[in-house]
């Protein structure tokens, strides 16, 4: 039940938008009953963000080439990618939100999972020598991620595909000794 309702809600955000992606539609597009999923999930907004996670865990892998300018340039190159998706646009708009609790629950704990799986990243660069010791990893990451989404929710400007080669390079070259 969990997959079905979980690839209806990233379906219905991809074809319909987030306005339509409600509980009943995803009931009905997944084949159960609404209070299932109420029961399952309480809010839509815990729902859309569990299919979300789960979908851009996918879209998202951590890679470990061995080589921090690559792994990151990899992991934003497809964030970038991602964020460009209506499913990754749903997330953003949902993630603008403030002051629903559950909402603010799920956000933070969506966000705060992505960001540690690219801190990984660069501890792994700190571990390898080639970044200090004392390098902040979630700072790195906020470093690169900020301008991405500042892009998509403040700017509008293109996500080109040159983008997060320059961020990674700009960040990483003023982090190295």
């Amino acid at each position: 039940m969990r997959q079905a309702v979980l690839a209806a809600t990233v379906d219905l955000l991809t074809t319909q938008g987030l306005a339509a992606t409600t509980v009943a539609a995803v009931a009905r597009a997944a084949g159960v009953h609404e209070t299932s999923v109420y029961r399952r999930w309480r809010t839509r907004e815990n729902l859309i963000f569990d299919a979300l996670a789960t979908h851009s865990d996918t879209a998202l892998p951590a890679p470990d080439t061995g080589d921090v300018r690559t792994d990151l340039s990899l992991l934003f190159a497809a964030l970038a990618r991602y964020l460009a998706t209506p499913a990754g646009s749903a997330l953003l708009h949902l993630g603008t939100v403030r002051g629903e609790s559950d909402l603010e629950e799920g956000r933070r704990s969506y966000w705060q999972a992505r960001l540690e799986r690219a801190e990984t990243l660069v501890r792994r660069g700190i571990d390898r020598a080639e970044l200090p010791a004392d390098t902040d990893p979630h700072l790195l990451v906020e470093a690169i991620a900020g301008p991405l989404l500042a892009r998509v929710l403040l700017t509008g400007e293109p996500l080109e595909a040159t983008l997060v080669p320059r961020l990674v390079d700009l960040v990483l070259d003023g982090a190295r000794t």
